[in-house]
């Protein structure tokens, strides 16, 4: 009885100071778990809306999220292709700006 009493002192305490701990995570950019997953989530939907879109699954467009923030770099056709892409990835939700650093193919 005193062995089982110990025990689950001994548990309550350990749960008491690692809790706090795990709770606290952050990545080396001082960003929560559940920000980075927001980030990748965006970052997937862009992609997928720009690849769906005719016009552009041609091109090759890195899609770059941080805190919601999207930035698009690669190549395009033509200026109508760099700010129709600028415009796809700003549709998404959870898009809070976008920096469209696309480039025109030579």
């Amino acid at each position: 009885m005193l062995k089982n009493t110990k025990m689950k002192s001994m548990t309550i305490l350990l749960l008491l100071l690692f809790v706090p701990l795990f709770a606290g995570c952050y990545t080396p950019a001082g960003r929560s778990a559940g920000e980075v997953v927001d980030d990748t989530t965006i970052g997937t939907k862009v992609k997928a809306k720009l690849f769906d879109e005719d016009e552009l699954s041609g091109f090759a467009i890195d899609v770059k999220v941080f805190e919601g923030e999207v930035t698009l770099t690669g190549a395009v056709a033509s200026v109508e292709h760099k700010e129709l892409a600028a415009q796809i990835a700003g549709s998404v939700k959870g898009v809070v700006g976008v920096n469209n650093l696309l480039q025109m193919k030579k």
